[in-house]
């Protein structure tokens, strides 16, 4: 039942930040778009549990979804901050911990009985790791950003690809059992920004972005070492 469970919320992340598009995401006020990435996560579900026979669970995922998803859209009018992307994220994983335990109750069948278990853990954590936490950093850094009134400087989207790419980093780190590396990561990074770190207000905007990105990345890459465990 462990790796039912960590197939449903790998393919949750699979379909929401992978197969995800910036372009529609911005499109999701429009119900057509909404239908379209419901039924990404539906079709994602269908295909990562490998039960051929069984449709219901894949239908209940994109009325969970959609229905969560124009509730968000009504409620926050179409708000992008990093305290709306967590409560939505709740409320999915909310869902799908719902729809297991209804899987419990009325379905023959409880467990993951397919191919390609680690490969599909591995690939969610990709898409939370080094995707998913920079959409809520980015919101959560913007914030701060804008409070503070900061000059925009350096190159367009750079922190973003840095911090993919350090993510990614910590990510194979501890997957091949190499947690120690993340240290000299963080050297690295103190050393590249040494002229950053003498004025204050830019050093602990630096500071936070992180270890915020650190944490993320450290926190889901060994959840998912522990789950591929399972």
């Amino acid at each position: 039942m462990e790796k039912y469970i960590a197939v449903l919320f790998a393919a949750h992340f699979i379909a929401d930040f992978l197969l995800q598009p910036d372009s529609l995401v911005n499109k999701k006020s429009n119900p057509f778009y909404l239908i379209i990435h419901a039924v990404i996560h539906a079709l994602v579900i269908y295909i990562l549990l490998q039960n051929w026979t069984e449709w219901l669970l894949p239908l209940l995922v994109f009325v969970f979804h959609i229905v969560i998803d124009y509730i968000k859209q009504v409620k926050t009018g179409g708000a992008d901050s990093a305290r709306v992307m967590l409560v939505d994220q709740a409320a999915h994983i909310a869902s799908l911990l719902f729809i297991v335990l209804f899987a419990k109750l009325n379905l023959p069948i409880i467990a993951f009985t397919g191919i390609g278990y680690k490969a599909i853990i591995t690939l969610a954590t990709f898409s939370i790791v080094v995707l998913g936490s920079g959409h809520f950093i980015g919101r959560y850094m913007k914030e701060i950003f804008e409070e503070n009134d900061m000059p925009v400087e350096g190159l367009k989207n750079g922190g973003k690809l840095i911090g993919q790419l350090e993510r990614l980093l910590i990510l194979i780190l501890i997957i091949i059992g190499q947690p120690l590396g993340i240290g000299f990561l963080v050297a690295a990074k103190s050393i590249l920004r040494f002229e950053e770190s003498k004025v204050q207000l830019v050093a602990e905007y630096v500071i936070i972005g992180t270890l915020l990105s650190f944490t993320q990345a450290i926190v889901f890459s060994s959840l998912a070492v522990w789950a591929m465990n399972f």
